[in-house]
C-alpha cells in the first residue's frame, strides 16, 4: 500500500541550543499514565492444548520434550507449570503486575515491505498470547516503508502484523525506526536508511556524523542538519514528521486499541545518542576497552559549535572536539581530556564542549517529542524514547563512553536527569535495556563497569520525574539468573511507589524461545511478572482459515512457528 503524504510546513533553521526554545503552549498525553478498557471485538475462543508428550523426544526443528520435573542448575521444579498447561487452566490472562511484550524478529518484514511467512506468525502469535504476553514490539523501518521515494509510503507489511497481532488478542507496541539496521549488504538483516536519502548523503556526506579521523556513520543522519531542507528540500525532522502523520492516519483505527505504544527513534539503533562507537560493537566482549569518539566534524555540527564558542567569545574553542581524547582503545587514564585527576573534561573549556556536545542531543530529542507529541495526541497511543545502556565505564570519574555517545554524565554531573525532564515534559515514557545484566558478571571481563548502577541511576531519574518505564534486555537470553534478575531490577524501580507503571520488552523472539527449556523459563518468567499465583492463558481468534483447524498445541507451536521460519 503506497501513501502519498502532503508537503509539511517549513522550519526556521538554527545551530546553537537556546533555553527558551520550547512551545507557546503543550497539553500533556493524558492516557501515559491511565490506560482505559479498550472494546474488544467480537471473537470467539480457541482452546489451547499443552499436552506434553513423555514419548517424544526433542529434535533440530525445536519441538517441545519433557525433562520429567527435575529441576535443572538449581531452578525451580517445572511440575507445576507442566501441571497448568496440561489440564489447560485457561478462564483469563491475567492483567496484574508488569506486562510483558516480545519484540518480533528483525526479517518479520522482508526487503519490499511485505510479510513473510504469515501462517508460521500466526502459530507463533497464538504461542505468546498462551503464555500470558501482553503483546508484541514491531519495528517499523523508515527504510522500508519510504525507500524508494519521499513521501510515498508502503504500510502493508506491518498493517498485516496488526491485524493478526488483534486476531490473537495481543497488543501491538510500534517502534518507528529512522535509523540503519544491520552492517551492510551481506548483513541477512541488513535495512539501509531509504534510498533517496543514501543518494542525498552521497551528494553531501557531511549529512552523515563524522569523527575526527573523517569515518562517516551511515545510521542516522546528522543531528546537525535537523532543521536544514537537505532532504530534497525538506528537512530531516520535517521528514520524520511526515513519517509519523502518515503513520497516525494509517493506523489510526487501532490505536490505543491495538498499538498503545509507539517509540520514536532519535539516533543509532534507535537511541537518543551519537554513534560514537558503532552500533554492532557494542554487544562484543572487549567493548569494554572502547572509549568512543566525539561525532562533531560534519560541518553542520562544526558551524553550531564555532557559533556558539563565538557566541561566549572563545572562537577558539569552535574548531573541533577536544584534543588528548585518545583512541578507541586506549586506557582512558593516559588521555589528557578522559584522565581521573585534572583531566581537562573538568576544565572550563571541557564544560563548554561537553555541555554543547549533549545539549545538541538533548535538543535533537526535543524537537523530535514536541512533533510527536503533538502529532498522536488524542490517539490513545502513549510515547516513549528509549536511552543506550552505555555501561562500561561507568565506575570511572569520567564515564568516556557515556560523554561521547552525548550522555554528559560524569562522578560530578548526572546527566540522565536533563533527559527524563524533557520527558515529563512532553508525556514520554523512559525506555532503557540492561535488566538481565550483573555486575558480577560485567566485571569479571571489565572491573570498571557497572550495569547495575547505570540502571540505578535511570530508573531513579524516571522516579524523579514521574514518568513511566518500559524495560529491555539487551540481548536475547533464556537463562534462568537472566530472568530473575530483570524482576529484581523491576522491582527496584516499583519499590515504595502506589501506582507504578512499568512494563517489559523482551528482545528479542527467534526459534530458540520456543524450546522446551527456553519456553518453560519464559512461561514462569511472564508469570513472576504479572504477579499471579496460577498460569492463565486466553487465547481469542477471529474467524480466519489458519485458526479454524483442531487445536493448536505448545509442541506444534514450536516445531511449525518457529523452528520452521526464523532460523
Amino acid at each position: 500500500m503506497a501513501i502519498a503524504s502532503p508537503s509539511a510546513p517549513s522550519f526556521s533553521a538554527s545551530f546553537c541550543r537556546t533555553r527558551t526554545e520550547t512551545p507557546s503552549t503543550f497539553t500533556r498525553i493524558p492516557s501515559i499514565f491511565s490506560h482505559r478498557a479498550k472494546p474488544r471485538p467480537l471473537t470467539r475462543r480457541l482452546a489451547l492444548s499443552a499436552r506434553f508428550n513423555k514419548s517424544t523426544s526433542s529434535d533440530a526443528g525445536g519441538s517441545v520434550s519433557p525433562d520429567n520435573g527435575e529441576p535443572e542448575n538449581g531452578e525451580p521444579d517445572d511440575s507445576e507449570l507442566q501441571y497448568e498447561l496440561f489440564h489447560g487452566l485457561s478462564p483469563q490472562r491475567c492483567r496484574k503486575g508488569s506486562p510483558v511484550f516480545v519484540t518480533l524478529p528483525l526479517d518479520t518484514v522482508g526487503p519490499l515491505g511485505l510479510l513473510r511467512r504469515p501462517r508460521a506468525m500466526v502459530q507463533s502469535l497464538k504461542a505468546l498470547a498462551a503464555a500470558g504476553v501482553e503483546g508484541v514490539v514491531m519495528e517499523v523501518w523508515w527504510g522500508l516503508v519510504e525507500r524508494d521515494q519521499p513521501m510515498l509510503y508502503n504500510w502493508e507489511g506491518y498493517l498485516e502484523i496488526v491485524a493478526l497481532a488483534r486476531r490473537c488478542g495481543l497488543k501491538v507496541r510500534a517502534v518507528l525506526a529512522f535509523h540503519q539496521c544491520g552492517t551492510g549488504p551481506e548483513d541477512p538483516h541488513w535495512i539501509p536508511l531509504p534510498l533517496w536519502v543514501l543518494d542525498e548523503i552521497d551528494k553531501d556526506p557531511d549529512l552523515a556524523y563524522s569523527d575526527r579521523f573523517g569515518r562517516r556513520n551511515m545510521e542516522y543522519v546528522s543531528l546537525g542538519c535537523d532543521m536544514l531542507p537537505v532532504l530534497l528540500g525538506r528537512s530531516p525532522l520535517q521528514a520524520y514528521a511526515d513519517f509519523m502523520r502518515n503513520f497516525r492516519d494509517t493506523f489510526r483505527p487501532f490505536l490505543g486499541v491495538v498499538i498503545t505504544r509507539i517509540q520514536v527513534g532519535m539516533g543509532p539503533a534507535g537511541e537518543l545518542r551519537y554513534p560514537s562507537c558503532p552500533t554492532q560493537k557494542l554487544t562484543w566482549a572487549w567493548r569494554s576497552r572502547e572509549l568512543g569518539e566525539f561525532q562533531c566534524y560534519d560541518k553542520y555540527m562544526l558551524a553550531s559549535l564555532n557559533a556558539c564558542a563565538r557566541a561566549i567569545g572563545m572562537p577558539e574553542w569552535g574548531n573541533g572536539g577536544p584534543i588528548g581524547a585518545g583512541n578507541l582503545m586506549q586506557n582512558l587514564e593516559q588521555t589528557d581530556f578522559f584522565k581521573s585527576h585534572h583531566g581537562s573534561w573538568t576544565t572550563p573549556y571541557g564544560n563548554f564542549f561537553l555541555e554543547w556536545y549533549s545539549g545538541m542531543l538533548l535538543l535533537h530529542g526535543e524537537r523530535i517529542c514536541r512533533e510527536a507529541e503533538t502529532i498522536f495526541r488524542g490517539t490513545e497511543a502513549s510515547t516513549s524514547v528509549k536511552i543506550a545502556g552505555i555501561h562500561w565505564h561507568y565506575r570511572t570519574q569520567s564515564h568516556p563512553s557515556e560523554i561521547t555517545a552525548g550522555y554528559y554524565n560524569t562522578r560530578l554531573r548526572d546527566g540522565y536527569l536533563p533527559i527524563a525532564r524533557m520527558l515529563a515534559k512532553y508525556g514520554f515514557t523512559l525506555c532503557c535495556s540492561c535488566f538481565e545484566l550483573q555486575d558480577l558478571e560485567e566485571q569479571r571481563m571489565n572491573p570498571v563497569g557497572s550495569p547495575e548502577g547505570l540502571l540505578r541511576q535511570l530508573l531513579s531519574a524516571a522516579r524523579v520525574c514521574d514518568i513511566p518505564l518500559e524495560g529491555e534486555t539487551s540481548t536475547t537470553s533464556f537463562d534462568h539468573q537472566s530472568f530473575e534478575q530483570v524482576v529484581r531490577m523491576s522491582k527496584f524501580y516499583s519499590y515504595g511507589l502506589e501506582k507504578p507503571s512499568f512494563s517489559f520488552n523482551f528482545v528479542r523472539m527467534d526459534k530458540k524461545m520456543f524450546e522446551y527449556h527456553n519456553w518453560i523459563r519464559f512461561n514462569r518468567f511472564v508469570r513472576q511478572m504479572s504477579d499471579a499465583n496460577a498460569f492463565r492463558a486466553k487465547l481469542e481468534v477471529d474467524a480466519m482459515p489458519d485458526t479454524r483447524r483442531s487445536p493448536t498445541s505448545i509442541s506444534d507451536v514450536a516445531k511449525f512457528g518457529m523452528g520452521s521460519t526464523y532460523c
